[in-house]
């Protein structure tokens, strides 16, 4: 059985999932691919996970680095979860292209493309921080929660490094 929890957050509603013992889903509400790894059947309830992720997101929106991860366990295929584990070694408050996830990797020059498909098919939002990959040149580039989302996630990180 699934659960799923809901999160008031400074840039709107986010739904949590979590399987009873580890976090399975984190989405801005209304995001692109919203929930799409949840299941169908599935039911509202407070859970340790779901207090140990609200404790990293009210220590996130304040400002500050969490150091912590509560425990996670995204669906996806053996790719995608290597991409979504590149992605959780992004220091907070720093960004990294889609190149150099697939270079971590060792995958091949043009494998930009497949990295950004898993990338944006993440499913713990902010905690696993797909915000961080930016482009080649350094431009915000497609984010599922949205480009403004992506803007406000990284400025508060980046005003935070600075204090």
């Amino acid at each position: 059985m699934e659960y799923t929890f809901h999160y008031d957050s400074p840039l709107g509603g986010i739904t949590l999932a979590g399987n009873g013992e580890a976090l399975t889903g984190l989405w801005f509400d209304g995001q692109k691919y919203f929930a799409d790894t949840l299941e169908r059947e599935h039911e509202e309830k407070a859970l340790p996970v779901f207090a140990e992720t609200i404790q990293w997101l009210d220590l996130y929106f304040s400002g500050q680095a969490p150091d912590f991860t509560p425990k996670l366990n995204p669906r996806g295929t053996a790719f995608r979860r290597a991409v979504w584990d590149a992605l959780l070694t992004i220091p907070y408050g720093q960004t990294v292209t889609y190149g150099q996830i697939g270079k971590k990797l060792g995958l091949s020059r043009g494998a930009a493309q497949a990295v950004g498909g898993a990338v944006g098919h993440n499913p713990i939002s902010l905690i696993i921080p797909c915000h961080r990959v930016v482009g080649s040149d350094g431009s915000l580039t497609g984010y599922a929660g949205g480009i403004d989302k992506k803007r406000s996630l990284l400025e508060m990180e980046q005003a935070a490094q600075i204090r």
